[in-house]
């Protein structure tokens, strides 16, 4: 007799998913009634947790291996891949502009500014968090609730062709590029492989008509997007969008915001962003906010309410120490960037950087290491502490000093506490330069 057990569609499962509305891929993370998929990583496969999260609360369980099949357990050929074409299924559904969100350095902060420009007017979703790989893409759409006007998703990628893999489910007739740069240079082998691995995004748009939000000041974007139909924006002239910088010395990137044609007056906005590099992104977002008909005072407010989050561009005062903290992610691009609004701005305490080493670089991670030493000694920058064994490796003053690991820097604050800086702290996530912010928030009890 055969025990050969039902292989459900994804047809199927989206007929599922109509029902239960929520999806879960972590037994700690449960939502009543969802739907658990059992994903398989790396040092572990979760259809052994199939079970359990339906005695914790799910509906019903999508299960890849025969063995876990079984009453509301519902056996598919891969999960993941079914996940993706529910994905596909529920976005096809959804007759509303997807705005497609890429590049090297600041997606997710324009992401979180094109929530907050749009959501003034409309009923906007934005992935949560940095959902934004092939399986935080397909869960983004699938979170999209039913209302929402304008959904934006975020894109990442470490290694080659990624980006186009993710159009294929977000599907996206909108898209932003924020820039392109140098980071997981490990994963994609050249720079040549990164542009061509972003700008999959202006291919895509292309073949579905849709249109692109472009930085002007970029050539390389504006080369790429230059048969798009696109709207452009930035500092140069007789672009969609005018945007310039208000220099006022002071770490919050203070912006003016050019009239239209409907509105020509100037509108000044004071952010809460940190740094002048997040010019564009404020730009790219308001440059959206336009297009979709929003008033200068919609995009204006929506910029200026943006909070940012998740020591991204942020400004801390932890007892007397001024800290611009973006220690979330590092690469030479977003490095470089920092460093040099830095060590332009007028401030009164004495300056600190507190860098962690930046990852996946491969055969470029000891020159580039080298450069920022270059870049710190180029802006005079009197005191370093460098954290990791990239930054070991480099040639650098005796003033700037090195730490094996981020512990290793605490155990020396705890002798040699700062006082009166103004520091900026920047390095790759894996450093975990975010337990020097802890540790002065404790130490300021």
């Amino acid at each position: 007799m055969s025990t050969m057990k039902t292989i459900y569609t994804p047809i199927e499962i989206f007929e599922l998913f109509k029902r239960h509305r929520h999806i879960c891929t972590d037994t700690r993370k449960i939502t009543p009634g969802a739907i658990f998929f059992a994903l398989k990583g790396e040092n572990h496969d979760a259809n052994a947790f199939a079970k359990e999260a339906i005695e914790n609360g799910c509906a019903c369980a999508v299960v890849d291996n025969p063995d876990y099949a079984g009453e509301k357990c519902f056996l598919v050929r891969n999960c993941l891949e079914t996940l993706q074409q529910i994905a596909v299924l529920y976005r096809k559904s959804l007759m509303i502009p997807v705005i497609g969100v890429t590049g090297t350095n600041g997606k997710t902060t324009t992401k979180e500014l094109l929530r907050s420009v749009l959501g003034t007017r409309f009923k906007t979703y934005a992935t949560q968090g940095n959902l934004n790989n092939h399986i935080g893409v397909p869960l983004s759409i699938l979170a999209i609730p039913a209302h929402t006007q304008i959904a934006i998703i975020e894109m990442g990628a470490n290694h080659p062709g990624e980006i186009a893999g993710l159009c294929q489910i977000a599907l996206p007739t909108y898209g932003l590029i924020t820039n392109i740069g140098k980071a997981h240079l490990e994963g994609f082998g050249s720079f040549e492989n990164i542009v061509k691995t972003k700008t999959a995004l202006y291919d895509f748009l292309r073949k579905v008509k849709g249109k692109a939000f472009v930085c002007a000041d970029n050539p390389l974007l504006m080369q790429e997007s230059r048969d798009l139909d696109r709207y452009c924006y930035g500092e140069k002239a007789n672009v969609f969008l005018q945007m310039t910088r208000i220099e006022n010395g002071q770490p919050n990137l203070a912006c003016r915001l050019h009239g239209s044609v409907s509105s020509p007056a100037l509108s000044d906005i004071t952010t809460q962003l940190i740094g002048g590099y997040n010019l564009e992104n404020v730009a790219g977002a308001a440059c959206a906010g336009r297009y979709f008909g929003l008033t200068d005072h919609e995009i204006c407010t929506g910029i200026a309410n943006y909070t940012p989050t998740n020591l991204r561009s942020q400004s801390i005062r932890i007892g007397n120490n001024l800290l611009i903290a973006d220690t979330y992610n590092a690469n030479p691009t977003s490095m470089n960037a920092a460093i040099g609004n830095f060590g332009n701005l007028h401030l009164a305490e004495k300056k600190t950087v507190i860098l962690g080493d930046m990852l996946e670089l491969g055969k470029s991670s000891k020159e580039e290491h080298q450069n920022v030493i270059s870049l710190l000694r180029q802006y005079k920058i009197p005191q370093a502490y460098l954290v990791g064994p990239c930054f070991a490796q480099t040639e650098r003053p005796c003033g700037y000093l090195g730490f094996a690991k981020t512990e290793d820097l605490l155990s020396y604050l705890e002798k040699h506490p700062l006082e009166n800086r103004s520091v900026l702290l920047k390095g790759s996530h894996g450093i975990h330069l975010e337990k020097v912010i802890e540790f002065l928030q404790r130490k300021s009890l």
